[in-house]
């Protein structure tokens, strides 16, 4: 699905807001929720009333959903979405969404992402996924997602001769904005001598490969652009989803950005080397190079030498999850789907204070997801950009 010329003119992000992230929470998932709502109308300067959509991505949310959703947060809504695109669905939201506002279903949207788990609830939770994983994957000791992306790394590595030291570039480049986010739970200074001697987690992946699973929650307000505070408006030039691409292949090294790039760049009037900051799903770095790979930033099978040329700190010569991302924020189940979205927004409307990208304008942010047999199966990006 697309968000098409039409919309992007008229129709985008109004507000955003984020919880603040801890190692654990006392709170509930439906507090969490609560709290990114309400700091995303404060930003957008609406209240709960002015909401008549809701859109949720939750991996502990089910046999719950948006509508009762909605329920508890003692609104009335005429269009409700659930996300089921595991870390691309928070983007996809967002997509349907606009069409949802330019269809006339809905005038204002709150779209939502959260978990609340720690690194014991994370493994539980991805031991009973999908049934894939239930009836295959866990049997056969799975363990998570970490052998499964060391497959795909290891394939990279010895396909392309993609480097470590290239890879964790980008590891070390969020942590360097991450120690200026204090939202941030990994904060300590991290070098490339400390990503390349960390213990082994799944070779070839270590431990600053890997994400902090914790609870948190993200959220934005989609809506008619003339509705968001003056200044803070933020389009969305273009925006694609697709999923099981490519169908049947086992740890692929591609995904479904390289099926709707064209399109992205060509909607959006704009291409990769117009965008002033990448905000990209960071479970792991091996799949920020390839999402890059895909959305055009380099030829496949390029990027470990596009890495060593380029510094990924927000203030770098290209700036990568402006945060510091999941990498160095920690991984908030579905939530980590939306964090790099909020991001974008905080940075496009010149909110990020001490990791603000100068001049941030225009970017893209792109999700991934859904791990199922043998591969992630759901990829998401849109272009976005300061309204005038």
């Amino acid at each position: 699905m697309a968000v098409s010329s039409i919309a992007a003119q008229s129709i985008g992000i109004l507000g955003y807001g984020e919880t603040v992230y801890k190692k654990k929470s006392d709170s509930t998932l439906i507090a969490l929720l609560a709290d990114a709502a309400r700091r995303a109308l404060a930003s957008a300067g609406l209240t709960k009333n002015d909401i008549d959509g809701i859109a949720v991505c939750s991996f502990e949310l089910p046999p719950d959903n948006a509508v009762t959703l909605a329920e508890q947060f003692g609104i009335s809504v005429s269009w409700a979405y659930l996300g089921t695109a595991g870390g691309a669905g928070p983007v996809a939201s967002v997509i349907n969404a606009i069409r949802a506002v330019e269809a006339g279903d809905a005038k204002t949207v709150l779209c939502l992402a959260a978990d609340n788990y720690d690194v014991g609830g994370h493994f539980k939770l991805m031991d009973y996924f999908n049934k894939a994983l239930i009836n295959y994957g866990t049997p056969n000791g799975f363990g998570g997602a970490n052998g499964l992306f060391g497959i795909i790394q290891r394939k990279h590595m010895e396909t392309y001769g993609t480097r470590r030291e290239d890879l964790g570039r980008i590891a070390v480049g969020q942590r360097a904005s991450a120690r200026l986010n204090e939202n941030a739970l990994l904060r300590g200074p991290l070098s490339i001598e400390d990503y390349m001697n960390a213990r082994i987690i799944a070779d070839p992946i270590r431990l600053y490969d890997c994400v902090l699973p914790c609870p948190g929650a993200e959220a934005v307000v989609v809506g008619a652009l003339d509705r968001a505070p003056r200044g803070k408006a933020v389009k969305v030039l273009s925006g694609y989803e697709r999923h099981n691409h490519p169908a049947g292949e086992i740890a692929p090294l591609r995904g479904g950005w390289e099926l709707f790039r064209d399109r992205l760049w060509g909607d959006a009037g704009f291409g990769p080397a117009d965008m002033q900051f990448v905000q990209a799903y960071d479970d792991y770095p091996i799949m920020v190079a390839i999402q890059l790979e895909d959305l055009g930033f380099c030829a496949k099978g390029e990027v470990s030498r596009f890495l060593a040329e380029r510094t990924m700190q927000f203030d770098g010569s290209f700036p990568v999850n402006t945060n510091g991302g999941q990498l160095s924020c920690g991984q908030a189940g579905a939530a980590g789907g939306m964090i790099g979205l909020v991001e974008a927004v905080r940075q496009l409307r010149g909110e990020a204070g001490a990791f603000q990208t100068p001049g941030a304008c225009r970017g893209v942010v792109s999700g991934y997801g859904m791990v199922g047999y043998g591969h992630g199966l759901s990829t998401s990006a849109v272009v976005l950009e300061t309204a005038e």
